[in-house]
């Protein structure tokens, strides 16, 4: 398993939380997200999807929901 981490503008809300697992977590080869104090862990089988692709989805989806992603 590998792991990425997001930092995020502001801490999620519950149903913002929510949406992200429901958006990132069906991802094939995605094995859990965690959301807590403003940063997003992300543990995926890295035979099953790239790194970049997770990346490029989660921010997706992170900005779709109103929050900024922080380099």
């Amino acid at each position: 398993m590998k792991r990425v981490s997001l930092n995020v503008q502001k801490e999620f809300c519950d149903e913002c939380s929510l949406a992200l697992r429901r958006f990132v977590g069906k991802m094939e080869g995605v094995d859990s997200i965690d959301v807590e104090n403003g940063k997003i862990v992300i543990k995926f089988d890295d035979s099953r999807v790239m790194e970049e692709d997770i990346l490029k989805i989660s921010r997706d989806s992170i900005e779709k929901l109103g929050y900024r992603v922080i380099d």
